[in-house]
């Protein structure tokens, strides 16, 4: 085994972010691209095949003689592991580099287990996962894992997390490393979930934000292509945005008129079971819509407009393409997002929504684990990322 110097190992990396797009190019194309010689191109692609990292693909078109090789990312060189821990589920998934999913499994899993029970689930989980599609421990490139509460990104440590006990600053990223040596990447579900939905449902899209009405509610922003987490990693903590029709509804951050109080599962239950309902959960909720029960109907089109207050200034400060509506309160469907659109069209300017489209998110329950996976490949591939963990073979 013969690894490249650092600035070699650099040098390729860089020039592989230009086939990370899966689209083929040849040589020549390449060396236009990046003004290097011919030959040094030449010598680069070599080391990105002997690493694996690219593979050619069908000819290129020829001038005269011989075709052209083109080459594009290998997206099986390695692979990713990819979590989504939630409240009470979670679920671990076998990625490849483009993020298609090769194993998954979930169970029932309760996050107030503790971060040990739950991270030793995980483990075992992806081990297993791995033997199911014959990769070793040694193919894992990262590890991208979604948590259901506040996360300080740069050191992958939950803060203050109100529905996870025995979390606060508990070391997510040395526990893994222990058991799986490779970069773990941590971040809360809400910034995953816009990155798997922006993957999958609108991989052109620079401007979007996805909310998630659930237990909770939240969004995550992507601008720019790039997701925001802000100073402290709480950008799109719009659940505790006040309301003006909820002055007298407390909430649990000991404040009143929060949107999470009034348009969140639990809190559109509590409004149902007060008119004699038997409402719950969320779930239920979902149910009874479902059914076509008239007063669940209008709270949660009550509750998709009180959504669309706090979301009118978000579509001002930010000015996004795409708000996806996910998690599990958007099983109702269009009755939720029908009360978004009536007040974010009424009250944002007509410049700010010309081309602005309000839609349910397109993965589903899997947008977490999806952009766990992304979080996970997008470190892997990094020009640090493959100067760190990829060699190449004399």
């Amino acid at each position: 085994m013969a690894e490249i110097t650092t600035s070699g190992r650099g040098d390729v990396a860089h020039l592989f972010q230009l086939l990370r797009d899966g689209s083929p190019r040849t040589r020549a194309e390449l060396a236009k691209a990046t003004g290097l010689a011919r030959s040094t191109i030449a010598t680069r692609v070599d080391l990105l095949m002997r690493m694996d990292l690219i593979a050619p693909v069908a000819d290129g078109v020829s001038t005269g003689g011989r075709p052209p090789s083109r080459f594009a990312l290998n997206p099986r060189a390695r692979v990713v592991v990819a979590a989504d821990l939630g409240a009470s589920h979670a679920t671990v998934a076998i990625t490849d580099l483009e993020g298609s999913v090769l194993a998954e499994h979930s169970d029932p899993l309760a996050i107030a287990d503790g971060p040990v029970p739950v991270l030793t689930w995980l483990i075992e989980s992806a081990r297993r996962l791995l033997a199911e599609v014959d990769r070793r421990e040694t193919d894992v490139a990262a590890i991208g894992i979604g948590l259901p509460g506040p996360v300080e990104f740069s050191t992958g440590q939950p803060v203050n997390p109100p529905i996870m006990p025995g979390w606060d600053r508990f070391d997510v990223p040395g526990w893994m490393r222990d058991h799986f040596d490779v970069p773990v990447l941590v971040d809360n579900d809400v910034n995953i979930c816009a990155l798997g939905e922006r993957a999958v449902g609108w991989p052109d899209v620079e401007h979007l934000m996805f909310v998630k009405v659930a237990t909770g509610i939240g969004a995550g922003i992507v601008s720019g292509g790039e997701l925001q987490r802000g100073a402290q990693g709480i950008a799109g903590d719009i659940g505790h945005v006040r309301v003006a029709r909820g002055d007298d509804v407390p909430c649990t951050c000991g404040n009143s008129g929060c949107l999470e109080a009034l348009a969140s599962g639990p809190a559109l239950a509590r409004a149902l079971r007060d008119t004699g309902l038997d409402a719950r959960t969320g779930s239920d909720v979902v149910e009874l819509v479902k059914a076509g029960d008239l007063a669940a109907t209008q709270a949660v089109r009550q509750a998709g407009r009180d959504i669309g207050e706090v979301l009118t200034a978000s579509v001002s400060l930010l000015n996004p393409t795409v708000i996806a509506i996910g998690g599990s309160m958007a099983r109702v469907g269009e009755h939720l997002i029908a009360g978004v659109r009536e007040v974010v069209y009424m009250r944002s300017t007509p410049l700010a929504t010309e081309r602005l489209t309000i839609a349910q998110a397109t993965t589903g329950p899997r947008a977490a684990v999806l952009g766990a996976s992304m979080l996970a490949v997008e470190h892997a591939l990094s020009p640090a990322g493959i100067a760190a963990n990829f060699t190449t073979v004399a």
